[in-house]
């Protein structure tokens, strides 16, 4: 049976700082990873949700490992392994925006094999969900590619790149994976720094309309406190065009607030019923718009918490009725 929204990539354990008097004194230890964080942002929401990827059987690995079973998230599909380290990041703010520092090299979500994943994740997998920083190491770039090409057609397929320009090595060759995906994507979500580094000096309106001129079907552009721009490509060809204004909190930590954005979408989507490109094609356009208030939503009540922890379906639902009744 075709529901599971499956998201594949890295896994890893985010540190936060902790400051006092303005210096940073410590870390505090969080679970991360961008396609991590979509599959807890859909757990939380109340769907099926499935990862793929690899992790450890050291501390931080077999602490992921058991994170994401206690979220209800379907591990079938996350491997073990003793022979590679955990994927560690530490987190710093610089200039009110979030710098990371990587520690990853050798680690075991950047070493998935295709033949390592079993077969339901193919068979049950309705929406699959990938990007960010598991395209840049090891085997699992490949992985991803070839779970992308099988699973064209058969699931909606959506990316966030979720780009990371101080961990590329080689970014001719970097572009040119990006461009398979961005090839085989039906849902592209990017940030307005991301569209910035794909096509410098363009606005993000000309990146979102050269990416659906590449086959996507639907592209959203996140910036920030400024909302969200979306855009649709329609049978006929023509664009359709949503501007979506970030819902106002007191923000506490940015730090996955896109993840919880694509978690917040697809979710909609999913209670919708839309798990093709043809369904999304088709869906109505006032549809679209809540289903972009309600992925704003769920980044705005992430911003509120510490860490990539994104809010539960009630009280999304309740957060959006208070707005409303403000209004």
């Amino acid at each position: 049976m075709k529901n599971l929204i499956t998201c594949i990539g890295e896994i890893l354990i985010d540190f936060l700082p902790i400051d006092s008097d303005g210096s940073t004194t410590g870390f505090s230890m969080h679970p991360g990873g961008a396609p991590f964080n979509v599959a807890v942002g859909l757990a939380h929401l109340g769907q099926p949700v499935a990862f793929v990827s690899k992790v450890s059987t050291d501390y931080f690995g077999r602490y992921l490992l058991a994170y994401a079973q206690a979220q209800g998230i379907d591990t079938r599909c996350l491997l073990t392994s003793a022979a590679a380290p955990s994927t560690l990041a530490f987190i710093a703010i610089e200039s009110g925006e979030p710098v990371f520092t990587f520690y990853g090299e050798g680690a075991a979500d950047a070493l998935l094999h295709l033949d390592e994943i079993p077969p339901a994740c193919f068979v049950e997998t309705s929406i699959l969900h990938f990007g960010g920083i598991s395209l840049l190491r090891g085997t699992t770039p490949a992985t991803v590619l070839s779970v992308v090409e099988q699973l064209k057609g058969k699931a909606l397929v959506s990316f966030d790149p979720n780009l990371r320009p101080r961990l590329i090595r080689d970014e001719q060759s970097y572009r040119a994976l990006l461009q398979r995906f961005f090839r085989l994507a039906d849902v592209i979500k990017i940030s307005a720094a991301d569209s910035a580094w794909l096509a410098p000096d363009q606005p993000s309106e000309r990146v979102a309309g050269d990416l659906l001129a590449q086959g996507a079907v639907f592209v959203s552009v996140t910036h920030g406190s400024a909302g969200v721009l979306a855009f649709r490509r329609t049978d006929a060809g023509q664009i359709e065009q949503w501007q979506v204004p970030a819902y106002p909190v007191e923000i506490r930590d940015t730090v996955g607030a896109g993840d919880a954005f694509s978690a917040g979408f697809l979710a909609a989507l999913a209670r919708r019923g839309v798990v093709s490109r043809a369904a999304l094609v088709s869906l109505a356009p006032t549809d679209i718009e809540a289903a972009l208030h309600f992925a704003s939503a769920v980044a705005a009540l992430t911003c509120t918490q510490v860490g990539a922890n994104p809010p539960v379906y009630a009280d999304v639902v309740q957060f959006l009725k208070a707005v409303d009744h403000d209004q």
